[in-house]
């Protein structure tokens, strides 16, 4: 560091200097405007785990509930493997969320919620702190429960999101999995020690065959995610230091496919590979097929303005970021001269070219992940497996991330700006925070018509089947073998009668098991 920069670090504003009171009164602003973001983002978190109370059975539930009951937790895993389509750990956790009856169904929501929101901020922390950046906690907080307001209400199937056990175990849990496996990671390298580390690669060898018998989507977004990385961290590229997080990926990798030819090879998974009619699913017109249902997603996603939240998410983070840094440069912290950062970067850290590939990557990572979902969709389900929007929260997560992420560099990027404003910048940073707390409220107040058609249809079908349900038990306790059963219908989802063959409608046959009886019949 040269003489000059560190004769500017011992510099204070003087006593009664009208230039840190503008810092000051901006930071008070950025913490409100974070403590209106989570009061508002808050309360619809809160209804959502609220609705958990109202959640019963419908659809792959009604089979669930019953097998976990009669055959218990290994019992239905190993029906999964054998008889239905291989998902081991997918059947364990069912297990577990169905031992209690209908008890964990109604909890599960409030658990990921929470989960995922604790883990998107410690993520956030570690990824400015790579950066050498900090900000205020609760702008931190406003960011990540944003995002997850944005995933569980902004999409088309909200109820299947956040709701429905089935789709939560296997679509939403995943991701958030994976954000705490990629903590744990970063705390064993920052610990150094070798066994942190070496406990650290073992485990996300066994959480990556876990994953792999859990969600096929996910798998493939996973694995796409981390072998990337696995490529930008060899330390040749200077973004890593040594050889861990290239272990790290490459078990995780390794896991990822075990898990994977572990499920493929499965009597379950084979079992269910013969119920689809026999073809190429590498054919050209399939092929052809596969782009225009990924565009059809695309095209699905980008209806939904609400989504921009995200990135209004990452500039009041951004925002955050820059004038916190400059009232705490402003006190001779951590004021590095840029001339010197820049020459300590190029002689330890790695190039601009590699720092820009890093800040493009997830643009082509998100679409060719959402490609491989695609593909796979339409592989498992035929022409209509594009339109399983549950299945979407696989790669939903990470382009949420990422829109904030950028949102983050861009108000970061204006910060600094409006901190070279000269007499300006008080006026100007305050229409910035302003500006961007509009569009972050507004982004959630897109969401409430969503909410009240969610919150109405839960709570109206939770009474209507408590009040069904208690009737059948009646009858099942005088002795009948064939009771009427009413569906009640929630979330695009299967009940009753989709079929006019009884043989195979397995909903009916799910629901007569469930309750004891030969058979159910329509009102």
């Amino acid at each position: 560091m040269s003489s000059t920069t560190a004769s500017r670090r011992d510099v204070r504003p003087a006593e009664g200097d009208g230039r840190d009171s503008a810092p000051a009164g901006i930071g008070r602003l950025v913490r409100w405007v974070g403590l209106i973001s989570v009061a508002v983002t808050g309360a619809l978190l809160s209804v959502g785990a609220f609705l958990g109370l109202y959640v019963r059975p419908t659809s792959d539930d009604w089979c669930a509930v019953w097998k976990t009951r009669d055959m218990g937790v290994f019992g239905i895993a190993s029906d999964f493997y054998m008889t239905q389509n291989g998902r081991v750990t997918n059947a364990l956790l069912s297990g577990v969320v169905y031992a209690d009856g209908l008890l964990g169904p109604k909890v599960l929501p409030l658990l990921l919620i929470l989960t995922l929101g604790v883990g998107l901020v410690l993520l956030g922390r570690e990824v400015l702190r790579a950066f050498g950046l900090r900000a205020p906690l609760i702008s931190l907080v406003a960011a990540a429960m944003l995002l997850e307001t944005l995933l569980f209400f902004a999409g088309t199937r909200s109820y299947q999101v956040l709701l429905w056990a089935p789709a939560t175990i296997s679509h939403t849990l995943p991701s958030i999995i994976g954000i705490w496996a990629v903590l744990t990671a970063v705390w064993a390298a920052r610990s150094g020690r070798r066994s942190a580390r070496a406990t650290a690669v073992v485990g996300v060898v066994l959480l990556g065959v876990a994953i792999g018998t859990l969600s096929e989507p996910f798998t493939a977004v996973a694995g796409l995610f981390a072998g990337t990385a696995g490529l930008l961290s060899l330390p040749r590229l200077k973004l890593a230091k040594d050889w861990f997080p290239f272990t790290w990926c490459a078990a995780a990798c390794f896991g990822l496919v075990s898990g994977l030819v572990l499920l493929y090879t499965s009597p379950g998974a084979r079992w269910r590979r013969s119920q689809q009619p026999p073809r190429d699913t590498l054919a050209p017109e399939e092929l052809k097929a596969t782009v225009r249902d990924w565009v059809r997603i695309w095209q699905v996603l980008s209806d939904q303005w609400a989504y921009l939240g995200a990135i209004a998410a990452g500039l009041l983070l951004g925002l955050a970021v820059a004038f916190f840094s400059r009232r705490v440069s402003r006190t001779g912290i951590d004021d590095l001269d840029t001339a010197d950062a820049a020459e300590s970067v190029e002689a330890t850290g790695p190039s601009r070219g590699v720092l820009r590939l890093v800040m493009l990557l997830p643009v082509p990572l998100i679409l060719v992940a959402t490609l491989a979902v695609t593909y796979g969709l339409r592989s498992g389900y035929g022409p209509s497996g594009w339109t399983y929007a549950r299945t979407w929260t696989s790669f939903m997560v990470p382009l949420l991330m990422a829109l904030c992420l950028y949102g983050v560099w861009l108000g970061r990027l204006l910060g600094a700006r409006l901190s070279r404003a000269g007499g300006r910048s008080s006026k100007l940073s305050v229409v910035a925070v302003v500006v961007t707390a509009a569009a972050v409220l507004g982004s959630a107040a897109a969401l409430l018509p969503e909410m009240q058609t969610l919150t109405s249809g839960t709570v109206t079908r939770g009474i209507a089947w408590d009040k069904q349900d208690a009737r059948i038990r009646a009858q099942v306790a005088r002795g009948a073998t064939d009771v009427e059963y009413r569906p009640l219908h929630i979330g695009w989802l299967a009940e009753p009668y989709y079929t006019r063959n009884y043989q195979k409608d397995w909903v009916a046959q799910c629901v007569s098991t469930y309750y004891g009886v030969e058979r159910i019949h329509r009102p």
